[in-house]
């Protein structure tokens, strides 16, 4: 039993007394630490996941994203094709194709009114659109003739998009010249237009040299986005809205612009040779060209909180080994013995900082739950600290150093274009200064001394 005892005593002051083993044991620890940071950005992902499943159930019951595509002409034309069957017998297939014309000029005057809705702890944005729609056509376009049996004007009509035919708000009536028609629901070019409303013209035959001058108002509301296709020859649009917070996004951006903290406005221009389509041609093709030249408004919250935590949890990892490092230092410099155990602790506590900055973001803003969290981190080490360095000088220091750490992620975090730098240079200056406080370490001698 006697020998037993002595043997695992000399397993513990090995372990107590080898320096390297030490430096083993803190790097098997920083390395466990990786399963527990991994599962903590699961956490933030699996929360980011259930917001966008939140605003997603919430767009689906007021309105999705609004995308308004048009308004597009469209002419049914009769073609027949001679052919001779097995018998030798002469005969005649008639089929249709839609020659499709584009707006001349195209005019979308609108104000966005955008309003949050909350979901449990969760933001929304919605809005609601008074768009007012213009332009002008021309139908008198060169067409191909080969055989050619007749171009149906009495039965033309015009398409425009609109992508979730729920956030139509009142009935649309279109001003067609001097005529008031109503507009009916689907679209009849689906490979060009996939939802949208209908307007059954009159009979154009007569009056093909004429412009037909167009204009409706569209009251409309939606969810997050709202986006346009430059259909025009001259394709003319401007928002306004009280939201501070615009994205301007697609194929173009806006020409001109004004954002505030009391809302923004936008004004495009763009030009039939701006973007890859004609103006008129036969047939259901340009689909994919009219979607990739569309532009909007997405309205932003001011912060994504979700990812700022993402990107904080990322240098979780950094944190815990500076902190380790210090422990270390302190250990060997002052003579200090620090048990695994109390490194485990400590790496533990470093962990709760994101858990605390997840939970306290989603009911107070970014900033305020950092504060907050790193306060409360901070606090703990250090407190634990005077206990296990038995010497305040070096606690105070611990805490001065920590809060240099977390001011110094989160500066990081806010300078998005020059997170890489900071990084680079903060890491470069960390490494120097532990260069500088162990340069006159002897670790040789010291790991002797340690032995004796």
């Amino acid at each position: 039993m006697n020998s037993q005892t002595t043997f695992l005593d000399k397993v513990n002051n090995w372990l107590k007394n080898s320096l390297s083993l030490k430096l083993v044991a803190i790097t098997f620890l920083m390395l466990l630490m990786l399963i527990p940071a991994s599962m903590i950005q699961s956490i933030i992902s699996e929360r980011q996941s259930l917001r966008r499943q939140t605003i997603s159930e919430v767009s689906q019951k007021w309105a999705n994203r609004q995308s308004i595509n048009g308004p597009i002409l469209t002419i049914p034309i009769t073609y027949e094709e001679r052919y001779t069957d097995d018998d030798d017998n002469e005969k005649v297939k008639e089929y249709i194709k839609y020659f499709q014309i584009l707006p001349d000029d195209l005019s979308i005057n609108g104000k966005i009114d955008p309003t949050r809705l909350r979901r449990s702890i969760y933001e929304v944005v919605v809005y609601e659109s008074d768009l007012d729609i213009s332009g002008a056509f021309t139908i008198n376009k060169p067409m191909d003739k080969n055989n050619l049996k007749k171009i149906h004007y009495d039965q033309a009509f015009m398409t425009i998009g609109i992508s979730d035919l729920r956030g139509i708000k009142n009935q649309i009536t279109v001003k067609w010249s001097n005529q008031e028609l109503e507009v009916e629901p689907g679209s009849k070019v689906p490979e060009l237009i996939r939802s949208g409303i209908t307007v059954l013209l009159p009979d154009l035959s007569d009056m093909i040299e004429n412009q037909f001058n167009f204009q409706m108002k569209v009251d409309l509301q939606g969810s997050q986005n709202i986006s346009f296709t430059p259909l025009g020859k001259t394709t003319d649009i401007t928002m306004t809205s009280e939201w501070p917070s615009p994205s301007f996004n697609g194929a173009f951006l806006p020409d001109e612009r004004d954002v505030s903290e009391s809302g923004f406005s936008a004004q495009w221009q763009v030009l039939q040779l701006n973007r890859n389509y004609p103006q008129f041609w036969l047939g259901n093709d340009y689909n994919v060209n009219i979607r990739e030249s569309s532009f909007g408004i997405d309205l932003l919250l001011p912060v994504n909180d979700y990812q700022k935590s993402m990107r904080s949890a990322k240098y979780g990892v950094m944190t815990i080994a500076l902190t380790f490092l210090m422990f270390f230092i302190i250990e060997i410099l002052h003579k200090r013995k620090i048990h695994p155990f109390q490194y485990t602790l400590v790496g533990f506590a470093l962990l709760l900082f994101y858990i605390l900055l997840i939970s306290i973001s989603e009911h107070l803003n970014f900033n305020k739950a950092y504060i907050i969290s790193s306060i409360a981190v901070i606090g703990m080490i250090t407190l634990y600290s005077m206990t296990v360095f038995k010497k305040n000088k070096l606690s105070v220091m611990l805490m001065a150093i920590l809060s240099a750490v977390y001011g110094f992620i989160f500066t990081t975090m806010q300078l998005t274009e020059y997170a890489l730098l900071m990084g680079s240079v903060g890491l470069a200056v960390i490494l120097a200064l532990t260069m500088y406080f162990t340069r006159n370490v002897n670790w040789y001698k010291l790991n002797e001394t340690e032995n004796k």
